[in-house]
């Protein structure tokens, strides 16, 4: 009897801790790394986006600023080793966004950079010229266990955003959002056939203010506008979501477990 109580108690507690493991390693941590907005002022704000995204299996950089020396000196504030990063996801060709990759690849070139096909020949040979990996994106697809792109949309310019499929639904993250914020999210929405939307995060391009009654319309649940969406619809984004409104800017991380 009492070795039967030992051996369910043993069983219990593996299956204990083996639950704690699963939840821990399913959570998704995005990191502002580079934006003109700022929740930290120890840190350095400039005109630009990056955001490091960890999940369970990846280290992915999502674009990579305008300013390498900035980018850096964030991420050492933060913690982030460039070592660990294996992805770079690059949204358009803008230099704000694209600024820091040249320099980041001297540093770390054992990565793979994501990049839209309309980009000329020339970036392609210099992340070649690195030593690194590079695919081109045309269409929507997935490239990594919960990671899909949009494939570009049109803008100008051509422009690629990222979905996660995360247990609490999807996750976007935009770059600049030339084509239009709404359709970006109604596109992800078609690409991965769900229209559970749990966070819309990054630039939104200066929309104007009925983007807020549209975002409620499709049922966004948290936003985290920052870079080039403007400040009168960040505030009216805030007025509205209130407690689920996220204000992002460098040096703020936000969880998803």
């Amino acid at each position: 009897m009492y070795k039967k109580i030992l051996i369910l108690w043993f069983i219990l507690f593996l299956g204990f801790g083996f639950s704690q493991a699963t939840s821990g390693k399913a959570e998704i941590l995005i990191s502002s790394v580079y934006d003109n907005y700022q929740t930290d002022k120890d840190l350095k704000s400039g005109w630009g986006f990056a955001s490091l995204i960890k999940t369970p299996q990846d280290m992915i950089l999502f674009d990579t600023g305008g300013d390498l020396e900035k980018l850096l000196f964030n991420m050492q504030k933060m913690e982030i080793n460039p070592d660990s990063i294996n992805k770079v996801f690059i949204s358009h060709i803008h230099g704000d966004h694209l600024g820091g990759l040249e320099g980041l690849l001297d540093m770390n070139n054992d990565m793979t950079v994501f990049i839209p096909q309309s980009f000329p020949n020339s970036v392609n040979r210099m992340i070649l010229k690195k030593g690194a990996k590079f695919i081109r994106i045309k269409e929507p697809k997935q490239i990594l266990q919960i990671i899909y792109t949009t494939g570009e949309i049109y803008g100008p310019p051509q422009e690629q955003s990222l979905i996660i499929e995360s247990h609490k639904g999807l996750i976007i993250i935009t770059g600049c959002a030339h084509p239009g914020i709404v359709k970006i999210i109604e596109k992800s929405i078609k690409i991965i056939n769900n229209n559970k939307v749990y966070l819309v995060l990054g630039g939104f391009h200066h929309p104007s203010l009925s983007v807020v009654s549209e975002f409620r319309d499709i049922g966004v649940q948290k936003v985290a506008p920052s870079h080039c969406t403007g400040d009168k619809v960040r505030n009216a984004f805030a007025k509205e979501y209130k407690k689920n409104f996220i204000e992002y800017g460098v040096g703020k991380t936000i969880r998803i477990k």
